[in-house]
């Protein structure tokens, strides 16, 4: 098997050709990629529901909006709990109930009492499932051209506008991908 190079950390943004509606314009923060898999959650679908309504001791501690957001398709009776902590470098010692994913961007141990991390975060959401992709299924996927790959930024995890991230994520990109923002929802409106 070719050696995969990881683009954890990294985004995935979905391509107008991509058919699959659980992921129509949406953006993947990678959480995970290796030659075992990859595994990560899309910053943009916001549900109804409000994180005090399933895990109340977070309520406090979670962005605008304060509501949970639908990570993927696989295991969405599961939560996922997503953090920024600013100004901590790589060789700080982390807070406890947190773990570096990439940069200033970690996963939170939602097992851990929130008083743990309330001093440390500077923003937190909280998604319900994720989306997975076996060994060689995601390097499909690129080579199809479902995806393009970007680099995140912290602020991409609590943005407050998550409706208008697709668009604001491309619009940054310093290359034709720009353009690709002003891609109409129904080109056959065109």
């Amino acid at each position: 098997m070719t050696e995969v190079s990881s683009l954890t950390g990294r985004l995935l943004v979905a391509t107008p050709a991509l058919a699959d509606p659980n992921f129509d314009r949406a953006v993947v923060l990678l959480l995970d990629h290796d030659e075992e898999g990859s595994l990560g959650v899309v910053l943009n679908r916001p549900t109804p529901v409000g994180v005090g309504d399933i895990l109340e001791g977070w309520a406090d501690l979670a962005g605008e909006p304060g509501v949970v957001f639908q990570g993927g398709p696989v295991s969405l009776d599961s939560a996922l709990g997503v953090a920024v902590v600013p100004g901590e470098a790589d060789g700080e010692a982390a807070p406890l109930g947190w773990r570096r994913v990439h940069g200033a961007i970690g996963l939170v141990d939602l097992e851990a009492p929130p008083e743990l991390l309330a001093s440390a975060v500077g923003s937190l959401r909280i998604f319900a499932g994720y989306a997975g992709w076996g060994p060689g299924q995601l390097e499909d996927e690129l080579v199809e051209g479902a995806w393009y790959v970007v680099e995140s930024e912290p602020g991409d995890v609590s943005s407050p506008a998550p409706e208008r991230l697709w668009r604001e994520v491309l619009r940054r990109q310093r290359s034709e991908l720009a353009m690709v923002a002003t891609y109409p929802d129904d080109p056959s409106l065109n």
